[in-house]
């Protein structure tokens, strides 16, 4: 079997675009910790820059376009994470547990 035919299929991308989705949302369906739920969410960021570079890829006929889209979730990604972090480090602090179900006792 040759690996070079499965790199000029869009489909294969996107079935793993939609894995990565899948699993990212079951990520925060399931997750009860803040980080776990952190991460299926860069789990879904991926899952939509990989859909971008595949239809990027194989529709678009300026090639850029694509590309500096994912930048832009990228960026955007590193922004969540930085945010969401500190938001982490502020709750543990507070109440020394990361846990979802800890947090049903916040005020506001």
């Amino acid at each position: 079997m040759n690996l070079a035919r499965f790199y000029d299929r869009p489909d294969v991308y996107l079935i793993v675009a939609a894995f990565l989705l899948a699993l990212g949302i079951y990520g925060l369906l399931r997750r009860r910790t803040l980080i776990g739920m952190l991460i299926a969410g860069e789990l879904i960021f991926s899952s939509a820059s990989l859909n971008f570079m595949a239809l990027n890829r194989f529709l678009a006929p300026d090639p850029a376009v694509g590309q500096i889209v994912v930048l832009f979730i990228m960026g955007l990604a590193a922004a969540e994470v930085a945010i969401a972090l500190s938001i982490v480090i502020a709750v543990y602090r507070n109440y020394r547990s990361v846990d979802t179900s800890d947090l049903s006792e916040l005020k506001g």
